[in-house]
């Protein structure tokens, strides 16, 4: 099997924030396909192809922020995992809430791990990237796509 190059879905409503990941991938040399969408509502259309994402692509990753606007993080956590189609892509919170109950529920929401972002610098970020990029596209045996079944 010829290994393909991963798609990681960013749902991050902070343009600076996605800028800040679009360095800290290319800096870590995360070779991957980053799509970003803006908010709860756009990640869901994303995901289920729908309202102009109709050639999504399926991701191998999603990276998602909890404080979104219009749907929040966990709403879109819980709508991804009760999909049968999509609850098998790994999904990690990134998020700059610390709240016990924030990282308890999302893991009973079934997230696959939570990372606090506290204002974190450059160099803590890329450290955080390298991270899931050795774990999640790296060490792991991601499920193969919908697209690839």
């Amino acid at each position: 099997m010829v290994p393909r190059t991963p798609h990681i879905l960013l749902v991050e409503d902070n343009p600076a924030d996605m800028r800040l990941m679009r360095e800290a991938l290319k800096e870590g040399q995360v070779l991957c396909n980053l799509h970003w969408v803006k908010d709860g509502v756009e990640a869901l259309d994303y995901l289920h192809r729908r309202n102009g994402h109709a050639n999504s692509v399926r991701p191998d990753l999603i990276l998602l922020d909890l404080n979104l606007p219009r749907l929040d993080g966990r709403e879109v956590l819980a709508d991804i995992k009760a999909h049968p189609e999509l609850r098998r892509i790994p999904t990690v919170v990134l998020s700059t809430s610390k709240q016990e109950e924030d990282i308890v529920r999302c893991y009973e929401l079934h997230a696959n791990c939570y990372i606090a972002k506290d204002p974190l610098s450059f160099d803590r970020f890329l450290e955080v990237i390298r991270a899931i990029d050795r774990f999640w596209l790296s060490l792991v045996s991601l499920p193969p796509r919908g697209d690839d079944l």
